[in-house]
């Protein structure tokens, strides 16, 4: 594992009790960070904190209940985790898949959901958390988009329309902040072997398999790793701009 320094720095991560969010809240604390845990599941994020104080002991793991759809409740979560100590980074990793369908069958509901948590879950965050880090001039902001949302998969509208629009969001938002101390970019991750092949169909998993040259898919301590990078102060010139995680998929 290569050294990462983010020592004496603060860090939240949404979704945090399982997957993606798990695995970064992991090479954060190896590297010298402090997180807290942002999650809708209580006993999940409480179970993982637990996990993850076993695995680094020493580290200090704060856990803040908050669902992301809703505003009241980000606004709340953002109190109370600048009240333990200054945001550094944010990494919004909190999204679901949603159904596997054709856009004629979507449901309604479901289509809501996603955008729900995928995208306005993430303005919230964004929006709080930015606010914090200008009044301070330092931050990094890191969102968790996806393959999906540069090359649209079949039968994942909703999914592939969300992330497309977590792209724009991190590009608009990035030029807002290009003349401050904060820093945002986002990654596109191909297909991450976690709890999220749940939601999916076997069909849909195997035809995102087949897209990836290198004829596998990420692991977690991939991601990890450039997500944590991109919260040390080494990542100073890139701003607004989407890292790729694909095995070669989508090279743009």
């Amino acid at each position: 594992m290569n050294q990462l320094d983010l020592k004496g720095r603060h860090a939240v991560i949404t979704g945090g009790a399982a997957g993606l969010g798990y695995a970064i809240g992991e090479r954060m604390l190896a590297s010298g960070a402090r997180i807290t845990l942002w999650d809708r599941d209580i006993g999940g994020m409480g179970t993982a904190a637990e996990q993850l104080k076993k695995t680094h002991p020493g580290a200090q793991v704060a856990c803040v209940h908050v669902d992301v759809a809703q505003h009241d409740s980000v606004q709340q979560a953002t109190a109370q985790t600048v009240a333990i100590a200054p945001v550094d980074a944010l990494v919004n990793s909190a999204g679901i898949t949603g159904p596997n369908t054709q856009l004629w069958d979507y449901p309604v509901d479901a289509w809501r959901q996603v955008f729900d948590i995928n995208l306005h879950g993430l303005f919230h965050c964004c929006r709080e958390v930015s606010a914090h880090m200008r009044a301070r001039n330092s931050g990094r902001i890191v969102n968790i988009a996806s393959v999906a949302g540069k090359d649209g998969n079949p039968n994942a509208s909703a999914y592939s329309a969300s992330k497309a629009a977590v792209i724009g969001l991190t590009k608009s938002l990035g030029k807002e902040l290009a003349q401050t101390g904060v820093r945002v970019n986002c990654i596109t991750p191909a297909a991450v072997h976690t709890a999220m092949f749940d939601q999916m169909t076997p069909e849909h998993i195997a035809f995102m398999l087949s897209k990836i040259p290198m004829g596998r898919f990420g692991q977690v301590e991939e991601v990890a790793a450039m997500v944590s990078w991109l919260c040390t102060d080494e990542c100073s010139f890139s701003t607004g701009a989407v890292f790729d995680l694909s095995g070669g998929r989508s090279t743009y």
